[in-house]
């Protein structure tokens, strides 16, 4: 268990992941009020994967999700997920999950879920960056942010986060230098995660969703925050390759491979502390510049 404190910020993301079973296969979530205009995407995979979660035998883990976004979602009302069964094997489960909201489907996600196996093991080893410790603090990055920054993006960075980053460099916040199309940013809970690994997951995969999509405007001097940009996860997919330790920073690395044709493709990856390669994540986005 975390030995972190406990934060608001965080028992509103343990709620808001923790859905309400209409049905054996129907559930209901709900958006926390923050003056968001749209969901934010890793909050519906995140209760889009505990909605299937709660329909596979106990001794099954996520291992793999793959989703769709086709309409922003609208935190002012609940979100309907269906669970659909797809296959039931010796040591492999399958569902299909659709999110609904307007009487519209939203977002759909494939998962797939495994019992625990031995096997071969080997990973890439974790890039060599400072530690967390060696880095500015969340507070002393928002003071440096909003000091000079416009409204919406000291709106952005002052509100209370579930999630703490830390990036290595601060460069792209500061600059409208193009830079290489990468990044590393350690990032931690703000409170403690119940040790219940479909929770942990959809923990894992809320956080998976910070950040990635701005990678892919590295290269071209510009950040989501631009009010010029029209930007939007189009969709994201996931590995997990072992459980995640919350009571520590985990590092998240990523990179930009390629943007063309309005869309931004990035590729992520997941360390403990101790260099355990958690978890893999590739995701495109639009990233449209508005008319």
């Amino acid at each position: 268990m975390s030995r972190q404190p406990k934060n608001p910020a965080m028992d509103i993301l343990l709620e808001t992941l923790d859905l309400e079973r209409l049905e054996a296969r129907l559930f209901r979530g709900r958006s926390p009020q923050v003056g968001w205009q749209r969901v934010f995407g890793g909050q519906v995979i995140g209760q889009a994967l505990l909605a299937a979660a709660r329909t596979v035998p106990e001794d099954r883990f996520i291992h793999s999700l793959h989703a769709y976004f086709v309409l922003p979602g609208d935190p002012s009302v609940p979100i309907i997920y269906d669970v659909e069964s797809i296959r039931d094997g010796g040591s492999f489960t399958t569902r299909r999950v659709i999110a609904i909201q307007h009487d519209r489907p939203i977002f759909f996600m494939s998962a797939s879920f495994q019992t625990d196996e031995d096997g071969f093991e080997h990973q890439l080893p974790m890039p060599d960056v400072p530690p967390p410790e060696q880095l500015l603090g969340e507070n002393d990055i928002r003071a440096k942010i909003t000091a000079e920054a416009d409204a919406h993006i000291r709106a952005y960075w002052q509100r209370p986060r579930p999630i703490e980053l830390r990036p290595v460099s601060l460069t792209h916040y500061f600059s409208d230098e193009k830079l290489d199309p990468c990044q590393d940013i350690w990032v931690r809970t703000t409170g403690p995660v119940p040790a219940d690994r479909h929770l942990q997951a959809a923990v894992l995969a809320y956080l998976s969703d910070m950040t990635l999509l701005d990678t892919a405007l590295f290269a071209h001097g510009t950040s989501i925050l631009d009010r010029s940009l029209q930007a939007a996860s189009l969709d994201h997919a996931m590995w997990f390759h072992r459980p995640p330790v919350f009571d520590d920073w985990l590092l998240y690395s990523q990179e930009s491979p390629s943007a063309s044709g309005g869309r931004g493709l990035s590729r992520g990856a997941i360390f403990t502390r101790s260099g355990s390669l958690v978890a893999s994540v590739a995701q495109e986005g639009l990233i449209r510049k508005r008319p």
